[in-house]
C-alpha cells in the first residue's frame, strides 16, 4: 500500500525451493527435457549427442513416441529400471524395479504409503510415529487420514540425534490410545538438519523389528551431507547388510525427489518409493492405489531418469555436468557452515551443526517482555519473532512451532 520499508526485497528463506532463490538448473536435465517435450530440436547442432540419444531412448519408452501420453500407473519400466541401478550402485545391494514406484515428487508416495498403512478405529486406529520438528507434510496426512500421530523427540542437544529411549517412550505412550504401526525417519533431517550415524540406524531398524513397526525412511537430502565426519548411509543398504532376521523381515519403504539434492527440480516434481520386504498382496494394493491418479508427471519422469543415470566420464556432456553439480554442492555446504557460524555469534541465537539438507533450525531466547507482546497479540513467540523479522528486515522464515519442538524452547528454520 506504498507504506515505506526498510527493505527493497523479501528474502524468502522459509521454503526449501532451490530455483526460486536463484540456483541455476542443471544444463544436461533441462536439455534432455527440452528434447523430449520439443523432438524437432534434434536437428539443433548447438545441443549435446548424449543429450539427443538420452531423450530418444525416453521417447521410445512413451505411448506415441511424447511425453503427452500417459505412462503406466507405476511409472516408465525404463525409468524404474534406472532408479534400480541406481540403488544398487548407490547401496551395493540387489534392487528390483517392480519394487519401485515413481511419484509426484516424494510427497505423493509418502501420503500413499500413508493411506496404505493407515486403518481401524477408536483405539485400534493405526499410530503414526514421526519426528519433532518434522517436516508439516505428516502432520497434515496423519490429520486428513484421521490417524494418530505419535511424537518422538529429536535431542537437540546432542545435534537433534534420534535416541531408541525415547521412541521407547513415545511407543509406550502411544499404546495406551491406539495400535502403532509406522514409525517415520528424515534422514538427513528436515528442518533439522542432522545426519545420522550407521549405528543409530542399526538401533532403529533393531527396535522396529522387535515392535513390529513398518518404517518409513524420508531420503530426499540424500545428496546433500556437507559436515566432515558426516556420510549418507540408506536404510535399505543398512538393513540389507544387518543380514536375516532384520534383512527379510522389516517392512521399509524409501523415498527419493528430484526436488532436492544438487537439481533442485521442485516444479517439476518427480519422485519414487522403494519397497522393501512387502507382502505380494499388500503390493498389489498400492499399485491399485497408485493406478487411481493415472500416471506421475511425465516431464518429471525424465528429470528422475536422467538423474538416475547422469553422463558418464568420457560422454559429451559429463565434464559440464559434474562441474555444474560440484558448484551447486559445495555452494550449499558454504551456505550450510556460514549460517550456523552467523547464528552463534548473534546473541540470543544457538544453533547446533547444519550436517546436512538445506536447513538450520536455530533455537532462540526471548526476552520477557517479547512473550507479553506475542501473548497480547495472540501469536505464538517464535511466530511473533518471525513477523517482526519479516517487517523489519524483510527476511521470511518459519517459526518452529509449525513444525513442533519441545515445550518450552522456541526456534525458526
Amino acid at each position: 500500500q506504498g507504506v515505506t520499508k526498510p527493505f527493497t526485497e523479501v528474502i524468502k528463506a522459509n521454503i526449501g525451493d532451490a530455483h526460486a532463490m536463484g540456483q541455476q538448473p542443471i544444463t544436461f536435465l533441462r536439455q534432455v527435457t527440452a528434447l523430449c517435450l520439443c523432438p524437432e530440436l534434434m536437428k539443433d547442432s548447438s545441443l549435446p549427442s548424449d543429450a539427443k540419444e538420452r531423450a530418444q531412448r525416453f521417447l521410445a519408452a512413451c505411448g506415441g513416441q511424447s511425453v503427452g501420453a500417459y505412462s503406466a500407473s507405476p511409472g516408465i519400466p525404463l525409468v524404474r529400471e534406472n532408479v534400480a541401478r541406481y540403488i544398487e550402485r548407490r547401496d551395493g545391494v540387489p534392487a528390483k524395479p517392480d519394487d519401485i514406484f515413481l511419484s509426484t515428487g516424494a510427497s505423493d508416495a509418502i501420503v500413499n504409503i500413508l493411506k496404505l498403512l493407515v486403518s481401524g478405529s477408536g483405539s485400534s486406529r493405526t499410530g503414526v510415529l514421526i519426528p519433532i520438528p518434522q517436516y508439516p507434510l505428516y502432520s497434515a496426512a496423519l490429520a486428513e487420514l484421521e490417524a494418530v500421530q505419535l511424537n518422538y523427540y529429536l535431542a537437540e542437544e546432542r545435534c537433534w540425534a534420534l535416541d531408541v529411549a525415547e521412541l521407547r517412550r513415545a511407543l509406550a505412550e502411544g499404546r495406551r490410545r491406539c495400535v502403532p504401526r509406522v514409525l517415520c525417519i528424515i534422514n538427513p533431517g528436515n528442518p533439522t538438519g542432522q545426519v545420522q550415524s550407521r549405528e543409530c540406524i542399526e538401533e532403529v531398524i533393531k527396535f522396529a523389528y522387535e515392535e513390529k513397526l513398518f518404517l518409513m525412511a524420508d531420503e530426499v537430502y540424500q545428496d546433500n551431507v556437507y559436515a566432515e565426519g558426516s556420510a549418507f548411509h540408506s536404510f535399505k543398504k543398512v538393513l540389507m547388510e544387518m543380514g536375516p532376521p532384520y534383512a527379510d523381515s522389516v517392512e521399509l519403504a524409501s523415498f527419493h525427489s528430484i526436488s532436492k539434492g544438487f537439481h533442485g527440480e521442485c516444479g517439476l516434481r518427480g519422485g519414487y518409493v522403494e519397497v522393501v520386504n512387502l507382502h505380494p498382496e499388500v503390493k498389489a494394493e498400492l499399485s491399485k492405489l497408485v493406478s487411481v491418479r493415472l500416471c506421475p508427471p511425465v516431464p518429471g519422469q525424465v528429470v528422475l531418469d536422467t538423474i538416475m543415470d547422469p553422463p558418464k566420464p568420457g560422454e559429451p556432456s559429463y565434464e559440464r555436468f559434474q562441474a555444474e553439480k560440484e558448484a551447486v554442492l559445495s555452494s550449499l555446504a558454504e551456505k550450510a557452515r556460514m549460517t550456523e557460524e552467523m547464528f552463534n555469534r548473534t546473541p540470543g541465537i544457538h544453533c547446533n551443526p547444519v550436517q546436512g539438507a538445506m536447513y538450520s533450525f536455530p533455537r532462540i531466547d526471548l526476552p520477557p517482555r517479547a512473550l507479553a507482546a506475542a501473548k497480547e497479540k495472540k501469536q505464538t513467540p517464535d511466530m511473533f519473532f518471525c513477523m517482526r523479522l519479516l517487517e523489519e528486515t524483510g527476511i521470511c522464515v518459519v517459526p518452529g512451532s509449525g513444525f513442533g519442538q519441545r515445550e518450552g524452547t522456541f526456534h525458526f528454520r
